[in-house]
């Protein structure tokens, strides 16, 4: 068979996925029930891959839902996996679950993001969180890295930015790692080339107390994002959870962030002002 164009054909495709991943012909082979031989004829363009063939591959090198669909273009099968927009009536359920759980989080704050971190749903506890905030930035489509780092957002109310900060760009590269989205790319370096607010006067010494305030302060289990709101500051960690197995590209690059007080004085204001 002759081997597919370089640039468009699945192979070459598969093999930069592949290395991405660190992963050898054998072992992924062996993982796919296949034969190192076989995968290097794939990769060449000498062997046509089957289309169960081509998402077994992207299974195992764990390719996003988004970009196995360009793997079964390149091969020359139909796209298997539907990019359904959230307002569509098929997603009605998802969409009342969402906002479901969000509620049902409340008072403390949840947000549900898509691949590129636009917010799609947010609660009270969120809401809160961002007043005072300028109308530039809360114009749609609302972005919460772009909120959470600019200047003139959430940073200088954080109170360990530069660790919050290096957290958010860190978590950033290792989705760019595994994917490979132009737009995550040019808001990464949005965010990461956003300057730092300058320090308020006394941050050192407020940071230093609450460091030497134990557990209660800084939580030892998890990095906690610390900050102010209306003279309180508060004090959160933070868990992020997918959907497991996604049949659609839209369902499958959604987030559910969820900001856990770290302290008795977070969940004691919090209940307070969001009963």
């Amino acid at each position: 068979m002759a081997a597919l164009a370089p640039d468009t054909a699945v192979g070459p495709l598969l093999r930069d996925w592949r290395r991405q991943r660190r992963v050898s012909q054998l072992e992924l082979a062996l993982r796919a029930d296949s034969s190192a031989r076989h995968i290097s004829f794939i990769e060449t363009g000498r062997s046509r891959p089957s289309e169960e063939m081509v998402l077994r591959l992207a299974e195992h090198l764990d390719v996003p839902v988004r970009e196995r669909n360009v793997l079964l273009l390149a091969a020359g099968y139909a796209p298997r996996f539907t990019e359904t927009a959230l307002d569509d009536p098929a997603m009605d359920a998802l969409r009342e679950g969402l906002g479901q759980l969000l509620r049902g989080y409340e008072p403390y704050p949840a947000v549900v993001v898509d691949g590129t971190y636009t917010v799609v749903a947010a609660n009270r506890g969120i809401a809160l969180l961002m007043e005072g905030l300028p109308e530039k930035l809360l114009a749609p489509p609302l972005n919460a890295m772009r909120i959470t780092l600019h200047p003139e957002g959430l940073a200088p109310r954080i109170r360990n930015l530069p660790e919050w900060r290096g957290h958010l760009l860190e978590q950033m590269g290792r989705q760019l790692a595994l994917s490979r989205s132009p737009a995550l790319r040019e808001l990464y370096e949005e965010v990461a080339a956003y300057p730092l607010p300058a320090p308020r006067p006394g941050a050192a010494r407020t940071e230093a107390a609450a460091h030497a305030n134990g557990p209660a302060a800084m939580p030892g289990f998890a990095l906690p994002m610390r900050i102010e709101h209306d003279g309180h500051v508060l004090s959160f960690v933070s868990s992020i959870s997918t959907f497991n197995t996604p049949m659609d590209v839209t369902v499958a690059e959604l987030a559910v962030e969820t900001f856990l007080p770290a302290d008795p004085a977070t969940v004691k204001y919090l209940t307070s002002v969001l009963p």
